[in-house]
């Protein structure tokens, strides 16, 4: 499909805000916690939750979304999944568990529009920029989804759980108009032309499964050390701050590798490489932080290594879904069900 210059600005910039929203809902949650156990009165057994929610609801949602996408179209059907995910958004600045919970579950669904549907987008949209729209938004996903969790509790203390909220949800806003102003300068071909081709039987395929069980290894890693690495530096000795400091580098190290691994998969054994560094990222940043005794300038290491390990995983599994299809189509069936499988397995 031929873009003008006008359409294709506003998709690279509708990609880049979409990938903004797709972790930032997630990681401003846990600085809040404190807060929201206090205000709303969530036990602490169910604290856990709000970041498991999310995870469940990637694992039911991805396999429908794709299935809308392959029916109405991708571009269209993220559209629909931002409305839901602002709505989420939205519902959750209500000062009530309820809509905290019922929230957080919209958001969930409206994430998985984003996590199944953008690389299939890209792989239409942008045949030749495949790794540099890929990596646009991975960076631009790390970045924000970063700087969400430093800047919510700072938000809290000066002012409220619910203008902290609200404030966040700004990004929704803005990636919400600016993905329906992408959509509007989409030249106006036969949107669904493609639409009536049978489902790809993607379970079928045992390659499907490797990247689903890869998926879903990498994404129990990334939500485990994210939700758990803070408590445990305060465990060994380190301060709140400190704490803070290390999940925050731990989250902004993933930058670099999601930004170089597109273009390093295009190289001969580029994939197996990585496969390989991500390993070794886990096993030496896990048992790193296990030794009693390191100091910060260690635990930055370690925060580095898995940092690095993590980013480099998610871009990898992008990469997957966009390399082994032959079509933005297969891509979105193979992504739907990889995150329905991966997302399942890191939830349990």
């Amino acid at each position: 499909m031929k873009k003008n210059h006008t359409s294709t600005a506003w998709l690279t910039w509708g990609i880049m805000l979409v990938g903004a929203n797709l972790r930032l809902p997630i990681t401003m949650i846990p600085p809040l916690l404190p807060t929201i156990k206090q205000t709303l009165g969530l036990p602490a057994s169910m604290a856990g939750m709000l970041t498991t929610i999310p995870l469940l609801m990637f694992a039911l949602a991805s396999p429908l979304i794709a299935k809308m996408g392959n029916r109405r179209g991708n571009e269209w059907s993220l559209l629909v999944a931002l409305v839901i995910l602002l709505a989420g958004s939205l519902l959750r600045i209500i000062s009530s568990l309820t809509a905290l919970i019922a929230g957080t579950l919209l958001i969930g669904f409206g994430i998985s529009g984003g996590n199944v549907l953008l690389p299939a987008i890209i792989k239409d949209q942008f045949p030749h920029a495949i790794g540099a729209k890929t990596s646009l938004y991975t960076v631009t996903m790390g970045l924000i989804a970063s700087l969400g969790t430093g800047l919510a509790g700072l938000l809290n203390q000066q002012f409220n759980m619910q203008i902290t909220l609200a404030a966040f949800s700004l990004v929704g806003v803005f990636g919400l108009l600016v993905w329906a102003l992408a959509f509007r300068t989409l030249p106006k071909k036969a949107a669904r032309q493609d639409v009536q081709r049978k489902n790809i039987a993607v379970s079928r395929s045992m390659l499907a499964w490797w990247i689903a069980l890869f998926f879903g290894l990498q994404s129990f890693l990334y939500y485990s050390l994210l939700t758990w690495l803070p408590s445990l530096w305060q465990a060994t000795g380190f301060s709140q701050i400190a704490a803070g400091n290390l999940a925050t580098i731990f989250q902004l190290s993933g930058m670099p590798a999601t930004l170089s691994i597109p273009f390093i998969a295009e190289k001969r054994h580029g994939l197996l490489y990585s496969v390989w560094g991500i390993m070794l990222g886990f096993v030496l940043g896990a048992l790193g932080i296990l030794i009693p005794g390191a100091n910060f300038g260690l635990n930055v290491v370690y925060a580095l290594l898995m940092g690095v390990a993590s980013g480099a995983a998610f871009a990898i599994c992008i990469v997957f879904f966009q390399k082994k299809t032959a079509d933005a189509y297969e891509t979105a069936s193979l992504s739907g069900f990889a995150q329905s499988v991966g997302y399942l397995f890191a939830a349990v």
